[in-house]
């Protein structure tokens, strides 16, 4: 008899196959006396496993498709900071020396350690971040044990033909790469939610995904035919053959969809009553640039400047900054490139910096522009880099997570100098060059009359917008199923920046998750926004979405939904907004 269970449909399509059953405990360890002539040995054991570790990492990352999000390649940084920290690199070693122990129970005693740290944290995000030390740990531990991953084992299924669908507690981003290339239909996972690592990877590169499936387990065995609908969130176990049928039509349906969407390459995005809409792309390497000309993009809403700062010990020279620059704008034909100024906090610590030795919050702490203008070793070099490299096109410069006025100006007084000394050294950049500020908290977008008046432009980070005003942390499987962009709230402030932006008659565009996901673009566009800034492998579906939109029609809906101040009345009348698309059946 077949079953039917739930979660959260976190990326799109309908896989067919076989459960794979993957599980991500701790291995049992063994602990051992290692005789004094052997200690050394086994120091240089451990050494190694980290060493192989890093380089796995590195190759991970090096492997990331292009289109795929900057997120991604951010969780992969982190744990490659983490292999550095002496709570990982040095603190083992020195308790096999000094205890007479093996590596592995020297990795486990630090394990513990490290976990009973962060477990007992007040604060909700710094909590989720031991599961970063357990994918980290449990990666040393298996090279120390010689265990093959349960992805390298996966590689080699006993039927080429037997698609798999992977079962697991959770999955890394760096899981989910390895699957790439590999015979995985889809994925399932009893935590997880729409925002995380994870999610964005299987959705960029469009593998069906169902995660938050809670107990998932207790219903599967391993081969057990399974089928996943990635769009609702469905999951069915041992079904009959004419539900089967029904759901490779569906599954031959998407693939259909998907092939009309590549069509549109060269259609230009404007409504269909005739109002031009522009979408531009998130890009954090230049090989992400072939990945949005593939979609027939041209213009980049968010480059992304923080790989530059990321595992080294010093930091990246304004020549170093300019010449990267200066390859993207050439790369893009002088098209537009909006370079968003270091944005990163004590989560991801920059050696060369003193004071981003850890913070109690760091979501909270010294991030961003906050961390620039306290660090001008790292604001006036990317100033000067940004201004010489606008010579070579239209390249705008975009400060995230501005919470004040103060800030700002601060900023501008920089510039205002820096331009100052590139005429007097007699180096070209663009004085008319475009500054904007990020949206990304509650305080900036009840300010946003006042940003609006002094800035150039105006873009909404919707990731950390809805993260600070819910006070919720999207990475917390305990409460991120409060995430949600359409919470009164958050449609409210966004609405709110938008209105600013036209009265003083400044662009305003949005750069965070939800600019990509097609199911709120109908929304978006009805409340005024002409800008969306997104993940390449987003953009066919956004803009099929605008080209079946009429404005007339869906922007006094978009009003009715903003009055409501009932959260079920707002899904209420967005999925009836939603309905008259022919892309939302």
């Amino acid at each position: 008899m077949s079953i039917m269970l739930h979660g959260i449909g976190v990326a799109k399509g309908i896989a067919l196959g076989q459960a794979y059953l993957m599980e991500h405990g701790q291995p049992d360890i063994a602990e051992y006396t290692v005789p004094d002539y052997l200690i050394d040995s086994e120091i240089d054991r451990y050494t190694s496993a980290l060493e192989t570790a890093r380089e796995q990492l590195i190759e991970l990352r090096s492997s990331v498709p292009v289109g795929v999000s900057g997120e991604v390649t951010d969780f992969i940084d982190a744990h490659l900071l983490m292999l550095e920290d002496s709570a990982i690199s040095r603190a083992p070693t020195k308790m096999i020396r000094h205890q007479q122990c093996n590596a592995e129970w020297a990795l486990k005693q630090q394990r513990d350690t490290l976990v009973q740290v962060f477990e007992e944290m007040d604060d909700p995000y710094l909590r989720t971040r031991k599961d970063d030390i357990d994918h980290v740990i449990n990666r040393i531990m298996k090279l120390l044990l010689q265990q093959e991953t349960d992805t390298q084992e996966l590689m080699e299924p006993e039927e080429e033909s037997t698609a798999r669908i992977i079962v697991a507690d959770n999955l890394t981003a760096a899981d989910i790469l390895q699957f790439h290339h590999q015979n995985v239909a889809g994925i399932i996972t009893e935590h997880g939610a729409p925002n995380s690592h994870s999610a964005i990877l299987a959705r960029s590169l469009h593998i069906p995904a169902v995660m938050g499936a809670g107990n998932v387990h207790r219903y599967l065995r391993d081969g057990e035919p399974l089928i996943i609908n990635g769009d609702s969130g469905m999951i069915l176990i041992d079904s009959d053959e004419k539900t089967i049928d029904y759901y490779q039509n569906l599954q031959n349906n998407h693939k259909l969809r998907q092939d009309a969407l590549a069509k549109l390459r060269s259609q230009a995005a404007v409504t269909r009553d005739n109002t031009p809409v522009s979408l531009q792309a998130n890009v954090e390497l230049q090989d992400d640039i072939t990945a949005m000309h593939q979609v027939g993009c041209n213009d980049i809403g968010l480059y992304r400047t923080e790989f530059l700062f990321l595992n080294r010990d010093d930091l990246p020279t304004e020549e170093e900054q300019y010449e990267n620059y200066k390859a993207v704008i050439e790369k893009i034909d002088g098209a537009l490139l909006t370079i968003r100024t270091l944005d990163i906090g004590t989560d991801k610590p920059i050696p060369a910096i003193a004071d981003m030795e850890g913070a109690d919050n760091p979501a909270l702490g010294l991030r961003a522009i906050r961390l620039s203008l306290k660090n001008l070793d790292l604001l006036i070099p990317q100033i000067r880099a940004i201004l010489r490299a606008s010579a070579h096109g239209n390249i705008r410069m975009m400060l995230p997570m501005v919470s004040s006025m103060q800030e700002i100006t601060q900023v501008q007084n920089h510039i205002t100098q820096e331009k100052k000394n590139l005429r007097s050294e007699k180096v070209d950049f663009d004085d008319a060059i475009k500054i904007g500020a990020m949206i990304e908290t509650p305080g900036a977008a009840l300010s946003a009359d006042g940003f609006a008046q002094k800035m150039d432009f105006l873009s909404i980070g919707t990731n950390d917008l809805i993260q600070y005003t819910l006070a919720i942390d999207r990475t917390d499987d305990q409460v991120n199923y409060l995430f949600d962009p359409l919470h009164p709230s958050i449609l409210r402030l966004i609405h709110r920046v938008i209105q600013e932006g036209n009265k003083y008659g400044i662009p305003v565009s949005m750069c965070g998750e939800m600019a990509g996901d097609d199911r709120y673009t109908r929304l978006l566009l009805g409340m005024g926004l002409r800008e969306f800034s997104m993940n390449p492998s987003a953009l066919s579906e956004v803009k099929q979405v605008v080209l079946n939109t009429r404005l007339d029609i869906v922007e006094p809906q978009a009003e009715q939904i903003l009055k409501s101040p009932f959260h079920n009345e707002v899904r209420r009348l967005f999925e009836q907004l939603n309905s008259s698309n022919p892309d939302h059946e």
